[in-house]
């Protein structure tokens, strides 16, 4: 018998975090250069973000800690075979997969918005690391190019993410993007293919 329900998996800080995450990145990106006190407040609030996230990575519920969804490259090339054999397990959480792009993208925003921070500091003599470097100090180019690097690397990361995304969606017959505003994945009783 195969019996079906939904569960809370994503809590409302996953959620909100997602979005607005979403918002705040594309916001700055598409700013770039053109109004640059919109962009740096969309950095600022990416960065406050992220660094909202690290913390819930320690504290928050079940599947949003990092213990939950952070594994093994191992384990990461073998669900990735397994999508390209198109067999991969279902996971309540995050996949492998899944939290490996987490990851990638903590790290490749906090760069961008670090080294954007040193180019605003540099560029305008705005900012909060303003007072630690000099404007127009040697090697800013440097910061800027890193930044822009970063930026478009995280714009790969995210096309990455949605491709995954809906492959996933198609492989397991669910609709994740809902899953990601309302908090709900389907559980299925009675049926091994469920990992958690």
């Amino acid at each position: 018998m195969n019996t079906e329900k939904e569960v809370r998996v994503w809590d409302i800080f996953v959620r909100v975090f997602h979005w607005a995450l979403v918002l705040g990145f594309t916001l700055a990106y598409i700013t770039e250069d053109e109004w640059m006190t919109v962009h740096s407040y969309a950095g600022y609030t990416v960065l406050t973000l992220i660094s909202l996230r690290l913390i819930w990575g320690f504290i928050g519920t079940r599947h949003a800690r990092f213990g939950d969804f952070v594994k093994r490259p191992a384990e990461i090339k073998q669900y990735l075979k397994e999508v390209f054999l198109l067999r991969p397990k279902r996971y309540l959480g995050h996949n492998p997969a899944g939290g490996a792009m987490i990851v990638l993208m903590l790290i490749a925003l906090f760069v961008t918005t670090l080294s954007g921070l040193a180019t605003y500091a540099v560029e305008e003599g705005a900012g909060p690391l303003s007072g630690w470097i000099a404007k127009e100090a040697a090697g800013w180019k440097v910061a800027e190019e890193i930044h822009e690097v970063f930026a478009n690397f995280t714009l790969f990361l995210v096309v990455i993410h949605v491709v995954g995304v809906l492959v996933e969606s198609l492989l397991h017959r669910e609709n994740l993007v809902r899953a990601m505003f309302n908090g709900r994945k389907r559980l299925h009783l009675g049926n091994s293919e469920e990992v958690s």
